[in-house]
Parts: structure tokens; sequence; C-alpha cells
């Protein structure tokens, strides 16, 4: 279960990571924005001016702006926390949105240096008014094939990312089902309690 978990943050970190620099311009259809993305980040990963142990966290600053511009943290908040969201006060509402977003930045941040060369093989296109999807395979260097599904949807006019199918498991899904036990077998305070001590916060 153990070893499960770690190739699900593996695969978590890896989508968040190939989407960390797309842009605010939106010419062009998601499966545009993808690639020029996924492009892009592979050159700056293999910038070895970026690539000393000195550089991270300017990597990591770097990944942390793009993300703010292109993630919809408040729908992937909304849908990680399930039914339980509508239970809770506008105040704590915009509270989870920010601590599940810094969850997800420390998920990145914490594995940055994971990548070894992955390459990525694009498929279709799917538009449904404003969200759309796009069919893409992680390639790893050893020839192990990942099927990622990007979900995207356009708010305010631009296209942002709010969840991925990685081999048939939604990312935003999984989070939910975790958090949903806790809050079950708990209560919803026990799980922001455990969302910061992840963090090392204590606020």
């Amino acid at each position: 279960m153990h070893q499960k978990t770690r190739r699900f943050q593996i695969y978590t970190f890896t989508f968040m990571l190939f989407l960390a620099f797309l842009t605010r311009a939106h010419a062009g259809g998601p499966l545009d924005l993808v690639r020029t993305t996924v492009d892009r980040a592979i050159q700056i990963l293999k910038d070895p001016k970026l690539s000393s142990r000195d550089k991270k966290n300017e990597r990591v600053d770097q990944l942390r702006e793009a993300l703010d511009a292109i993630f919809d943290y408040e729908e992937m908040a909304k849908r990680a926390l399930g039914p339980h969201w509508r239970q809770r006060t506008p105040a704590e509402q915009q509270e989870f949105v920010k601590l599940f977003q810094y969850f997800l930045e420390r998920v990145y941040s914490d594995k940055i240096d994971l990548y070894g060369g992955e390459k990525v093989r694009f498929g279709r296109e799917v538009m449904d008014n404003e969200f759309a999807q796009v069919e893409s395979t992680i390639i790893q260097p050893k020839g192990e094939e990942i099927a990622v599904v990007y979900k995207l949807r356009q708010v305010n006019g631009q296209w942002k990312v709010y969840d991925a199918i990685v081999e048939n498991i939604s990312i935003v899904n999984n989070y939910r089902s975790q958090f949903d036990r806790v809050i079950s077998s708990s209560s919803y305070e026990e799980l922001v309690k455990r969302l910061r001590g992840k963090l090392g916060s204590a606020q």
C-alpha cells in the first residue's frame, strides 16, 4: 500500500510539473496549450543552469508562480472535499482552498528532483463547451507508459486545469476518498489538523 501511495504521488507530481509553465495566454485549443507547456517545462528541467541543488528554490518559485496562474485551486479543493464542501462556512471554504493549494505545492516542491528524462506523446483533444480534456501518454526512460488525461475548464475566458486521470485514477477523486475517510471517522477539524501537520504549519 505504501508503494502504491508513493507511485500515485509521483504521478501527481508529474501531472503538475508538466503543466507548470502554462501561461495566461490561451490562443488555440487546450491540446496546443498542453503541448506547448510540456515542451517548455522539459526544456527548463533539462537546463543545466537550474539543475544544481542551490537552484532548487528558484525552480520551485517558478513552478509556484506559474501554477497560481493556471490551476483552478478552488474547483480542485471543492471537488476534493466533495459533499462536505457545502457544510462549511464561506470562511472555512476559503481557508480550505488555501490549505489544499499549499498541500499540492508541497507535493511538487518535495519531488521536483524526480524528473528523469520522461517524454510525452499526445492523443485526442475533446471539447464540450467550456470543458475539455487532453489525452496523453508519459513515456519513462525505461519504456514504461503512463496514460494521463488532463481535464480543463474555462474560467473567465482562460483554460485552467482542475484534475487529471492518471492510469484511470482521478487525482482529485483520490484525495476526496482520503479526505472523506478522515472526516467520516473523525471530523473536518481533524482533516484540517492533519493537512496542517503535513505542511509543518502551526496555523
